[in-house]
């Protein structure tokens, strides 16, 4: 896996502008463990015979699996989210490698709030994820 592109954590404001990213693998493994959690047990991601006749022709990752790679962004800024929001564009496969990248896009430093837009990206150059997330970054003054 690729490192995050963001220095430690130390004291400082947020920017607009202010980018990280990283990429991970999503294994069987990973799908597993997220079903294990969810119980999400939809055939799409569960049945090698029913997807075979699907339009996909094999079994998709989670949605919400691929989604939730924008916590670990969000976690290198201690950000609570209060809004996430996601438009899934194309489906994630087992052992498709993706690139989460997420771009500070507003700031309110009397509320001390910020916006984040996030972009899910597979090895081809597709974009299959599209989302924003609005809370509280953490201080580290």
């Amino acid at each position: 896996m690729n490192l995050p592109l963001l220095s430690h954590r130390e004291p400082r404001r947020l920017a607009v502008g202010e980018k990280a990213s990283f990429t991970r693998t999503l294994t069987q493994a990973d799908v597993s463990l997220f079903i294990g959690v969810t119980w999400d047990v939809n055939p799409l991601h569960t049945d090698d015979s029913y997807v075979a006749s699907m339009p996909f022709k094999r079994r998709i990752v989670p949605g919400l699996l691929t989604a939730s790679l924008a916590t670990h962004l969000g976690g290198l800024f201690a950000f609570m989210a209060t809004e996430m929001s996601f438009k899934f564009l194309a489906p994630v496969f087992i052992d498709d490698t993706i690139a989460c990248a997420a771009e500070i896009v507003e700031v309110d430093e009397g509320r001390g709030w910020a916006r984040f837009r996030i972009q899910c990206t597979n090895t081809q150059g597709e974009v299959v994820l599209l989302g924003e997330a609005s809370g509280y970054p953490g201080r580290f003054e």
